[in-house]
């Protein structure tokens, strides 16, 4: 459910059966958000939205409603562009270094850059394994997002940031320490 708001905007509201009380955060487009009870009324949440104005201003980065809006619109763009390049890049290093992977999606976290999931299949030996790519990538320079690319597929050898991993990733990115250093002074949100 989204409220409208004349101070917030558009304040994002998730019910979850697991919510006890209700919390308020700021998501990835930088709206508030509120997790409620499942049982949670609209007429419950404005009110609660309306009792906690003081607190909620002081204590969370909310964005400016046109901002809110804009960072929409680069994140609808980011996402078209990751789909078209990324599974390709993906698909490229795999096949060159001999790896194998199940599924690709795409993410758009505040702080991770990618993941590999390993899943046990009950219907095979061999794990499920996911890919999972920041869409915030389509915004670094491309050595970055090939260096993001091989780092993840060397974590479907070691599921950990082992000696043996690191010497994984660098037998693929010989420059992998200088890549990993420049891809801290970028952010995966946006």
């Amino acid at each position: 459910m989204i409220l409208k708001d004349s101070e917030f905007g558009e304040v994002v509201v998730r019910k979850s059966a697991l919510a006890k009380n209700i919390r308020f955060s700021i998501n990835t487009s930088g709206r508030l958000q509120m997790s409620v009870p499942n049982h949670t009324s609209e007429f419950l949440a404005k009110r609660f939205l309306n009792r906690n104005r003081k607190m909620i201003r002081e204590k969370l980065p909310i964005k400016n409603p046109a901002e809110q809006r804009s960072r929409d619109y680069q994140k609808k763009i980011l996402a078209k562009k990751a789909r078209e390049y990324l599974p390709y890049r993906l698909e490229y290093f795999a096949k060159l270094y001999g790896y194998r992977y199940d599924k690709v999606k795409f993410s758009h976290a505040n702080t991770r850059w990618g993941s590999c999931t390993h899943r046990k299949n009950p219907n095979s030996k061999q794990d499920e394994i996911t890919i999972s790519l920041n869409i915030g990538l389509m915004n670094v320079p491309s050595v970055l997002r090939d260096y993001v690319i091989v780092h993840e597929l060397a974590h479907i050898n070691h599921p950990d940031h082992s000696k043996s991993f690191w010497a994984e990733v660098e037998s693929h990115d010989t420059n992998y320490k200088l890549h990993e250093t420049r891809l801290k002074k970028f952010s995966p949100g946006i």
